[in-house]
């Protein structure tokens, strides 16, 4: 590596010495560290250490130490992170497709066995369990039976490249979810370049930085770790030691100051904190805490912030280094020697944060006084609605006509008028009924304060002689097993227990979908009556059509007010006025009498959680259970492919793919619309992760091979099966096409006869024909989960143009990952300002001179729309933001093109 700036040293810690790149070597270039944000600072040093003239410049180097706040980015710069992190349903195409470029680099003449991961992967099998049995203590066995069962071949597959694979591991399922061991055990605040197999020369320290699958990645900012969520198509080019190609960000600091109040918690602050920043606009920007506040936050708590970076916008969301970060390595169990290390590098680096840091430069501040912090929810359908619990009974009320009937909302007098009667029981249900209430892994669960808050109010509840309604369908799902350890330290299991809050599963359930299928008489009654039925929750997603098919609003909260929801079984109840319940006497019980204080909380914590349970937890962690041991596992570096798989198949993206890409792009005309659709499209909507329909073409399709309906998994279990997952684009049963009105789940004319039919019947159609496909749409298009698929399938359905009023920035760079062409609208137009009915033949104007110049006459380009009333022509601006994305374009994808990169390597070699 080069080294113009003379910052490569030695750090001494113990008995051990490192090669660091110091920082602090570019003062001497008039550099003033200490005006910069701790994130860029983290960037700066792995632009110093990986400088080699040709992905990383001297002048890179220079351009991020002289950060401007205000600038706006337009410089490119080539972040290198020390590690990958995935969790099974976006790691499965993954390795899926590392396995087909190995036969498509066999098939171009190349070594196969060069197609492997150079950076140290981690895959976390996390989403595949689903709360089918619950409100027993069977249920957690059975629900792990069923996991297996349903996904013995993805199991067997990624086994298999375990052993094909270098520098792959896999946490086998019943561990955790990824975050939460990430948080817990993986970390490592500071990397050594002998943790990397690959890595060669002297041994380097340097800090632990990682990009996931998964968008919650950002989790890991709570401990100091850079990182972010990266579409699978990304994260493959990392494994592969791709730099992830990046515009220097701008960096907005939130000033934390005093303490949360009695009664609020870590999810009541993350809920104002997300509402304040999704308010603000950080799309696209990095997040940094600071202030004096921070002392007084848990390292759990920032987490729990860190990990809403998705829901607030951001691409991360970050908290410094400091005294309680390194106190909370020490107590989850990792080594003295470790923790030694991350403090001399911290401080060694200037990345260590204590009361005498002088205040960084930011682009723009806001600040929230913790004391002001009131208990609140989140909720119908988006994270960043949140509402004070005061206020939740009216918010419902206020907003279900229009969840009713979207397109004539009509006031209601009296929800007790919608009340259907339950067969089989005596009692009913209406508008508003909570019919899940689920303590659900990923934000909340690795956050002692608010499960211990949960446990004591169910115990409380039960002292009391209350109990859940007998319509909820209670979970608990902890995001890892030390969870288990301390509930069952301080006592608290059998309360959770007794109020059917008994343990499923140790994963992603009901924030991804895998809630499970509500008990047959509940589904029917609510069908029955057409009714807004209810979830609460303390994940950190509530998008329509996510959660459950069954339910159509749902409401992120706090552990213990999902317990008291589950109780009140009803969402339109006051829970600081009305009572939850009776206890034995007849006397009402109102929530304030079992909410436990803060000082109750913090004892529990102090006697029930000790560092060895971390220890215990994760000694083993890669082995799995016996059901893991047990799989029959293939051999041989290439995947021997089954056709008859419904689960694992090779995909398309390679086939007939030249060793060099074409000299120009093709050019994009007589074009249609397969969809127009409004704002905040997610990726849910566009790729669901949640149950398939017998009656959808992924169902059909499966039908078609013999599964029955009972086997049909989830369409996130079957990302490994391209034509599962084609046939599932743009198949959530809440999606509406303003192509095909009247219609919902995924429908679409085929323009030129004018019939409806499934969209991905249409899609198909179009292709035969020949007629490339455009999607029209809103706000913040592609918002939501960092699904590769959201991209994948809508390639595969022949899309190759989407035009929306914005995008998410995960799936906006996935789609040029994929081939598939951004444009932007011009600030205040839109589908209906320029009058577009989506009937048209859209040309787009001069692309492929755009394409070869690197768009050197500017990133804007016109989209030429006619039709049988003429013709009009609108200004677009180009979203292929860097200069590296113009290649993956032109390669047809990012896949492609490093596919390309390592024949030439193999060739010249």
């Amino acid at each position: 590596m080069t080294n113009s700036f003379g910052a490569r040293s030695t750090l001494r810690v113990g008995e051990h010495e490192y090669e660091i790149y110091r920082l602090d070597a570019l003062e001497q270039h008039g550099v003033n560290l200490s005006r910069l944000p701790f994130s860029l600072r983290i960037l700066l040093e792995n632009l110093l250490r990986t400088e080699n003239g040709r992905t990383v410049t001297a002048d890179d180097v220079l351009a991020l130490a002289n950060w401007q706040p205000k600038a706006e980015p337009d410089k490119e710069v080539a972040f290198t992170p020390a590690r990958v992190i995935l969790q099974d349903f976006t790691g499965v195409p993954c390795v899926v497709d590392l396995a087909a470029m190995r036969d498509a680099m066999a098939a171009m003449g190349g070594d196969p066995g060069l197609i492997n991961p150079l950076q140290p992967v981690e895959l976390v099998i996390d989403h595949s369990v689903q709360v089918d049995a619950f409100g027993s203590e069977a249920a957690l066995l059975i629900n792990r039976d069923l996991e297996f069962e349903r996904n013995q071949e993805r199991y067997a597959f990624l086994r298999w490249g375990q052993t094909a694979f270098q520098n792959f591991k896999v946490v086998p399922p019943g561990n955790g979810i990824v975050h939460q061991v990430n948080l817990e055990y993986l970390a490592r605040l500071v990397f050594t370049s002998d943790e990397n197999p690959r890595a060669t020369g002297p041994v380097q320290a340097y800090p632990d930085t990682l990009v996931g699958t998964d968008s919650h990645t950002t989790m890991i900012n709570g401990l100091g770790v850079l990182g972010w969520g990266v579409g699978g198509i990304e994260a493959e080019a990392a494994m592969l030691g791709q730099p992830v190609s990046m515009l220097i960000p701008q960096v907005i600091g939130f000033k934390l100051t005093g303490e949360l109040p009695e009664g609020a918690t870590a999810t009541d602050l993350v809920l104002t904190v997300t509402q304040m920043l999704r308010k603000k606009g950080v799309v696209g920007k990095f997040v940094e805490f600071f202030g004096p506040g921070l002392a007084q936050l848990p390292l759990a708590d920032r987490a729990t912030i860190a990990n809403m970076a998705p829901e607030y916008g951001a691409t991360c969301g970050i908290f410094p280094v400091d005294a309680e970060t390194l106190r909370y390595l020490e107590f989850s169990g990792r080594s003295p020697e470790r923790v030694a290390l991350v403090e001399a590098y911290m401080k060694a680096q200037g990345l260590f944060h204590d009361a005498q840091t002088p205040v960084a430069e930011y682009t723009d501040t806001l600040e929230l006084d913790l004391s002001t912090v009131e208990p609140s929810v989140a909720g119908p359908k988006r994270p960043e609605g949140r509402v004070a619990l005061t206020n939740v009974s009216q918010n419902f009320r206020d907003v279900l006509p229009q969840i009713i009937n979207p397109s004539d909302p009509q006031p209601l007098a009296d929800l007790a008028t919608s009340a259907v009667a339950v067969a089989a029981s005596d009692y009913t249900l209406q508008h508003g009924s909570v019919v899940i209430a689920a303590i659900t892994s990923c934000t909340n669960t690795s956050n002692p304060s608010v499960m211990l808050a949960a446990g004591l109010l169910a115990k409380k509840a039960v002292e009391k002689g209350l109990t859940t309604q007998p319509w909820v369908k209670p979970s608990l799902a902890p995001g890892s097993k030390v969870v288990t350890e301390y509930f069952a330290k301080a006592g608290l299991t059998p309360y959770l227990d007794a109020l059917r809050f008994n343990t499923v599963g140790y994963g992603c359930t009901t924030c991804i979908g895998n809630s499970g299928p509500l008990p047959t008489e509940i589904s029917a009654a609510i069908e029955q009556g057409n009714l807004v039925a209810t979830s609460v929750l303390s994940g950190n997603r509530n998008f329509e059509g996510r959660v459950q098919q069954d339910v159509k609003a749902n409401y992120l909260m706090s552990p213990p007010l999902v317990v008291a929801y589950a109780l009140a079984g009803r969402i339109d109840i006051d829970l600081t006025s009305e009572p939850l319940g009776t206890d034995a006497s007849g006397n009402p019980v109102y929530l304030r009498d079992i909410w436990p204080t803060q000082a109750e909380v913090t004892a529990t914590i102090s006697a029930a959680i000790q560092s060895d349970m971390y220890q215990r937890s994760y000694a083993t962690v890669f082995d799995g259970d016996e059901l893991w041991q047990g799989i029959d596992v293939p051999t041989g570096d290439r995947f021997a492919w089954d056709a008859q798989s419904t689960y694992v198949r090779r995909p398309p993206y390679f086939d007939a793919m030249a060793a060099q890409p074409p000299e120009r792009v093709a050019e994009i005309t007589g074009a249609r619309a397969l969809a127009v659709l409004g704002d905040n499209i997610t990726t849910d909507h566009i790729s669901p992760a949640g149950s398939i329909k017998a009656s959808a073409p992924a169902g059909k399709y499966l039908i078609e091979r013999n599964v029955e309906t009972k086997d049909f998994n989830s369409y996130g279990s079957r990302r490994g099966n391209d034509e599962v997952m084609v046939r599932g684009t743009f198949a959530n049963i809440r999606l509406r096409n303003k192509l095909a009105p009247g219609t919902e789940g995924g429908f679409a004319p085929y323009l030129p006869t004018g019939e409806v039919m499934s969209l991905y019947d249409a899609a198909m159609k179009y292709k035969a024909d020949g007629t490339p496909l455009i999607i029209l749409a809103g706000n913040a298009y592609g918002n939501g989960s960092s699904r590769d698929w959201a991209a994948k399938g809508p390639y595969l359905q022949g899309v190759k143009v989407v035009i929306a009023e914005s995008f998410e920035r995960i799936h906006r760079s996935n789609l040029v990952g994929m081939g598939i062409l951004p444009l932007q609208f011009m600030a205040g137009e839109n589908v209906e300002s320029l009058g577009l009915s989506g009937t048209e033949v859209f040309d787009v104007v001069g692309l492929a001179d755009a394409i070869a110049s690197g768009f050197a006459n500017g990133r804007e380009l016109t989209v030429r729309a006619s039709s049988d009333a003429g013709v009009k022509e609108f200004t677009v601006r180009v979203r292929i933001d860097t200069p590296q994305e113009i290649q993956y374009y032109i390669h047809g994808g990012i896949l492609q093109y490093v596919l390309r990169q390592l024949l030439a390597e193999n060739k010249a070699a």
